[in-house]
């Protein structure tokens, strides 16, 4: 069987080899004559997978003592609600960078629970760059501020994270979590959907400082409580458990291929022969600024839609696949997450070459 290029923002192409190994145990995890997916999340067996999961998580991503690793529930989504929840407890404030779709949903769930600052937005601009921050506009006794690293949508990220001092940094990775090394003491929550760099959706990965566990309002449900899950190693109630699964053979694929420097200098090779030809072509052209590129998420368009609309479908017809843009956006977007190799994005630009050449 030939698998396709598959350039979908999420859920996203998974690594080959974890997927060859998840089914040489689909019927029979290490002899225990069972799935995964039909093992006891109390189990010894189960209890290995989360807990070996944890500690890569732990290792790759340089994870100081401090901080717990959660596997939790309702998609990044729920963290818009989350995160006010938890850390919006004491002057009932947080900073907002506002840069798209995923950031108006947190910002409006945050209004409900406490007083949002939206510090700087880029969307009188359709979102098309990542706005410069002035510390001045900075709230002093905010409980936290919070951005979205990468915004899948825009195909726009930061390029340099930006100090909050003493008010805790909230972080949206979702999109670009395990993309490159980062510095996790930056910041007090990160979180992430899996169905991008981590695993099958289901599951969603939340790195947290210690002390914004505590003195969680009593008014919080227990299941919507950090405090919960850090008290209950993940397991208060059942976990998606074969969603950690994956995401644990992922981890284990991260390491195998060299860590996140070698991860890193892979996607910027990527990212490079795509943004190179994109430069270059007469057709085809990215809406972004160039300083606030994504090196996961390459939104461009040829300025036509027709010509667009016969772009998708003989790019599918090609093997390449899901490079429609968002609904909100139109034109194209190839998502060249960790698992999509190099090869698939040089095949996307010789089609793309081709393409151009033949309806020029």
């Amino acid at each position: 069987m030939t698998r396709v290029c598959n350039f979908s923002a999420g859920p996203a192409v998974l690594p080959e080899a974890v997927l060859k190994k998840a089914a040489e145990e689909m019927l029979d995890y290490k002899g225990c004559s069972m799935s995964v997916m039909e093992l006891s999340h109390r189990g010894k067996e189960f209890k290995g997978i989360i807990e070996t999961a944890e500690a890569n998580v732990k290792e790759i991503l340089g994870i100081p003592d401090n901080y717990k690793v959660l596997f939790l529930q309702g998609g990044a989504s729920l963290q818009f609600a989350m995160i006010p929840l938890n850390l919006m407890k004491n002057n009932k404030k947080a900073d907002y960078v506002h840069t798209g779709q995923w950031t108006k949903k947190a910002i409006a769930e945050a209004k409900k629970y406490g007083q949002v600052n939206i510090v700087a937005s880029s969307e009188p601009d359709g979102y098309t760059y990542i706005p410069e921050l002035d510390p001045s506009d900075f709230t002093k006794d905010a409980d936290y501020f919070y951005i979205a690293t990468n915004n899948t949508i825009y195909g726009t990220a930061y390029k340099n994270i930006p100090d909050t001092g003493a008010v805790p940094l909230v972080a949206d990775m979702s999109s670009n979590i395990f993309s490159e090394p980062i510095d996790v003491s930056k910041f007090g929550v990160i979180f992430a959907g899996a169905q991008k760099n981590i695993g099958p959706a289901g599951v969603t990965l939340v790195i947290i400082r210690e002390d914004l566990v505590n003195d969680v309002p009593e008014s919080v449900p227990s299941l919507l409580s950090y405090k919960t899950y850090v008290n209950s190693g993940s397991m208060y109630n059942t976990p998606p458990c074969y969603s950690i699964y994956i995401a644990g053979l992922v981890f284990e694929w991260i390491k195998e291929t060299g860590g996140l420097e070698a991860i890193k200098k892979i996607n910027y090779e990527k990212a490079k022969l795509l943004y190179d030809y994109l430069d270059t072509s007469e057709m085809f052209s990215s809406p972004v600024n160039n300083e606030s590129r994504s090196i996961m998420n390459i939104p461009f368009v040829t300025g036509v839609d027709a010509l667009d609309a016969k772009f998708i479908q003989e790019a599918s017809e090609n093997g390449l696949k899901t490079l429609k843009g968002h609904r909100t956006v139109g034109g194209m977007r190839a998502s060249i997450y960790n698992a999509m190799p190099v090869a698939g994005v040089k095949a996307l630009v010789k089609f793309m070459k081709e393409f151009e050449k033949n309806n020029s």
